[in-house]
């Protein structure tokens, strides 16, 4: 006897520059995990993982599941893809098993899957969210609000990204980040968008990521020109985001001429404020 859950997770664009594995927002981009019970199936390692890690912390007996996923969410490009699988497997899996879980835990899970919160929470929450090691708090996101996304035809792995941060920083990159950060969270928070021009400046991760995307300062600086009120590298990227309350396409059409000969793709969209939901559940027949 089969039963089907779907999820719906958002993508999530985090950091935001300066609040570097503790900022993040949920967008307007999903992926749909579908998990069907007691149908056998081959799972990817990061699927077999967070059933195992659920199963676990639930208490529940492992039972067989097939996993498929249908959405818009590009892999590796610093969009929280790892995070809608996570999240979308685990859960159906807590609907299947009537709700052993809370929302609060399931983001824990998944955060310590991940090794940071930061795009754990806007999906699991929705709209701007501030994530404390494995306490968050969240913010609705006004609708006045474009994100667009400038979407590189490259890979980042995060392991990669992650590399070439060094181990030190200065004390002045470190006090302007911190002031950078608070600024983005206090414009959030108050809806006082226009209050976020500069604010993304960071020396935290950009500073030494630029080598990899060698066309990441050119495309923000192209997207303030056009109108948006900032920009920055989406995660570990290799996506690139600006915001604007006007002209999206604008922006838009900015960022990928300055983006040059690379392959690149853009998404207008905006912040979802609901998070992680289940979409359909088919129990069984007959």
């Amino acid at each position: 006897m089969q039963s089907t859950i779907t999820v719906r997770v958002p993508a999530s664009t985090s950091n935001l520059g300066p609040g570097f594995d503790c900022l993040g927002i949920a967008l307007q981009l999903y992926n749909d995990v579908t998990v069907v019970r007691g149908r056998s199936a081959r799972l990817t390692p990061m699927m077999h993982e967070s059933g195992q890690r659920f199963f676990e912390a639930a208490a529940v007996v492992p039972f067989k599941f097939s996993v498929s996923i249908t959405g818009g969410v590009p892999p590796s490009r610093g969009l929280g893809s790892s995070v809608t699988v996570r999240l979308g497997v685990m859960h159906a899996l807590n609907e299947l098993t009537e709700r052993k879980l809370t929302r609060a835990q399931l983001f824990e899970l998944c955060a310590s899957l991940e090794g940071h919160p930061d795009n754990a929470a806007p999906a699991e929450f929705g709209g701007f969210t501030v994530a404390r090691d494995l306490e968050s708090q969240q913010f609705s996101v006004s609708a006045r609000l474009h994100f667009v996304l400038l979407v590189p035809d490259f890979e980042i792995a995060t392991v990669r990204a992650r590399q070439v941060l060094p181990s030190r920083i200065t004390r002045l990159d470190a006090v302007e980040s911190c002031g950078n950060a608070c600024a983005i969270t206090a414009a959030f928070a108050s809806r006082e968008y226009r209050k976020l021009r500069g604010a993304f400046v960071d020396g935290l991760h950009q500073p030494f990521r630029r080598k990899l995307i060698p066309f990441l300062d050119r495309t923000i600086a192209a997207g303030e020109a056009a109108g948006a009120l900032g920009g920055f590298l989406s995660g570990s990227g290799s996506t690139i985001t600006c915001l604007t309350l006007r002209s999206p396409e604008k922006v838009a059409r900015a960022m990928l001429e300055a983006a040059g000969g690379t392959s690149t793709r853009t998404i207008i969209t905006k912040a979802d404020n609901q998070g992680t939901r289940v979409l359909s559940i088919r129990a069984p027949t007959g």
